[in-house]
């Protein structure tokens, strides 16, 4: 059914992995598909956090994929990847899972308040910028 399955989790955020992640899990599992798990650093937090260093940029990028590296092997699915990206948050998941030749893409959202409404949500960019299937899990 699909070929590539990516999942966006942010690392500060559990709930955007508590039911994605499992749903993701079945739905690469029921397709024998790769699953790629990502996250975006924001560029707000790589310049307030890296200050513009390359190498603390890297140290960033790297701390990312530790820890997604663990959540995967929590969630045991072998057949997984890993993608770190940065900029806006909604480009850069439409980003990575063109990058990952994904065909769907699982991401949590949460209902939206108002200034979901003001601003729009992570989710709601993807699911109108992204050339593939979204599934978007509510907790």
């Amino acid at each position: 059914m699909f070929k590539s399955v990516f999942i966006a989790i942010d690392m500060d955020e559990p709930t955007s992995w508590s039911k994605a992640l499992p749903t993701a899990v079945a739905m690469a599992k029921s397709s024998d598909a790769p699953l790629t798990l990502g996250t975006i650093i924001p560029d707000w937090e790589a310049v307030r956090d890296a200050q513009w260093s390359p190498a603390a940029y890297r140290k960033m990028q790297e701390q990312a994929r530790i820890r997604l590296d663990k959540l995967a092997d929590q969630c045991g699915y072998a057949l997984h990847n890993i993608a770190v990206g940065s900029g806006s948050v909604g480009g850069g998941i439409v980003d990575l899972a063109e990058q990952a030749g994904a065909d769907l893409i699982v991401l949590a959202s949460h209902r939206p308040g108002l200034k979901d409404y003001l601003i729009g949500a992570h989710a709601l960019h993807v699911v109108r910028h992204a050339r593939c299937s979204v599934f978007v899990v509510r907790e």
